[in-house]
């Protein structure tokens, strides 16, 4: 139990006994005795919560919002953990996050994505107490308001719900106000396209020299991922006898045993870095020299070739190469084979790479059609085998044979004699 103790010149402090049996103090200065007590309540519920480990929402609240004086003053009590960064609003939480998180330069332009959504809607010094369920609802659908599409709206909510999720971690928020929230699909099918072997041949033909037709080829043929993978690529990757090739993956690399995967050397991939080969100078390392600054803009020259070759340029211009690829391979080969040589999982494949095509439905289509001729003509078979049956079994006792057209339908019956059919009579 914890009591107020009333001090000279209207100050108040709060007395309780510590686990270990030692009597403490918190000073909370100059404060009407409600407000004191107030306090008291709400520290004999964190005693409590030393002893069951549950602490009950409204102070779970009342600790989030407390002032730093406060909050430092039960943190040296041992009546909780000193906050690490100061008051708790969004600015505060949003340093924090991109302080400590170690990602990748696309990823990192993602999440700085998210940041700017989220300050632009809730301002830098909200405090992070005030964001709660309804608010990150409204956030959602500020965001739709935008006209984003879906997968874009999904990508910044799981990563806002992230960056919450540290914020809890860290004891500045009692509760994710973004865990519940539906983040949705983050794929967006209309923007699915698949390159066919005339287009790809098309835009080959167009390339201006065969680092180009090399780096096409291994997104379209390999499915290599560009450009992290198709620039990593050495010529020492390529096993030309044994005809695969070695393929390291800045991506994965994080996963055991995901750093590097082996490809096969798909025929039209070995001509297109033969030739690449040929061409390239002496002691050359990567197969792709050319454009290896990170400010190439490969996807811009890419458009121009493919417009070049007559084409109008497809959405997604190198993702859907690698999704082509995947979807094709998939035609042939059992799918966890493919997903080891594209490097991804099936759950992957089938959300974001292996599209359903035209060609598919024709073929579904087709089938039933030819399945039925063979049916009928099964059919007619056996219905002849069965007719030959019949007459067979009418000669052999002498009845009457039906005679039938080619429809099966039975005409009439004509009487056998032993020198033949009786003449048929003339009505």
């Amino acid at each position: 139990m914890a009591s107020v103790a009333r001090d000279p010149g209207g100050n108040k402090r709060i007395l309780f006994i510590a686990g270990g049996g030692e009597r403490k103090a918190v000073r909370l200065g100059k404060m009407e005795f409600r407000q004191a007590d107030a306090v008291r309540v709400r520290i004999e519920a964190l005693l409590a919560a030393r002893l069951t480990g549950f602490l009950d929402h409204e102070t779970q609240k009342w600790l989030a919002a407390a002032e730093d004086v406060i909050h430092a003053k039960l943190a040296r009590a041992g009546l909780v953990d000193a906050r690490a960064t100061g008051k708790a609003n969004l600015g505060k939480l949003l340093d924090a996050f991109f302080e400590t998180i170690a990602v990748k330069p696309g990823t990192l332009a993602s999440y700085s994505q998210t940041r700017r959504a989220l300050e632009e809607h809730f301002k830098p010094g909200m405090l992070l107490l005030a964001i709660g369920a309804l608010e990150a609802i409204r956030w959602r659908q500020a965001l739709r308001d935008e006209k984003l599409a879906e997968a874009t709206i999904s990508k910044r909510v799981k990563t806002a719900r992230q960056i919450f999720k540290q914020a809890l971690r860290w004891k500045m928020i009692t509760e994710n106000p973004f865990a519940d929230i539906k983040a949705g699909a983050q794929t967006n099918k209309s923007r699915m396209y698949f390159v066919s072997a005339a287009d790809a041949a098309a835009v080959l033909e167009a390339c201006p020299n065969a680092e180009w037709r090399a780096l096409f080829a291994l997104s379209r043929y390999g499915g290599v991922r560009c450009p992290s993978e198709t620039l990593g690529l050495r010529w020492r990757d390529i096993d030309w006898a044994r005809g695969r090739i070695t393929i390291r993956s800045p991506k994965t690399e994080a996963y055991e045993n995901k750093d590097q995967r082996q490809l096969p050397l798909f025929p039209e991939l070995r001509k297109a870095l033969l030739e690449a080969l040929e061409q390239a100078p002496d002691g050359s390392e990567f197969v792709i020299a050319r454009y290896r600054s990170t400010a190439a803009n490969l996807r811009t020259q890419m458009h121009r070739i493919i417009a070049k070759a007559g084409l109008k340029p497809w959405p997604k211009t190198f993702h859907n190469l690698r999704s082509t690829r995947q979807t094709e391979l998939t035609e042939t080969f059992p799918a966890h084979v493919v997903c080891e040589w594209l490097g991804n999982s099936r759950v992957i494949a089938q959300s974001h790479y292996l599209q359903v095509l035209d060609s598919h439905f024709e073929k579904a289509a087709t089938a039933p059609k030819q399945e039925a001729a063979q049916i009928a003509a099964q059919h007619a078979a056996e219905s002849s085998d069965v007719e030959t049956h019949r007459v067979q079994a009418a000669l052999s006792q002498g009845a009457p044979v039906p005679m039938v057209t080619s429809g099966c339908e039975v005409v009439r019956e004509r009487p056998m004699t032993p020198m033949g059919f009786e003449p048929m009579s003339r009505p």
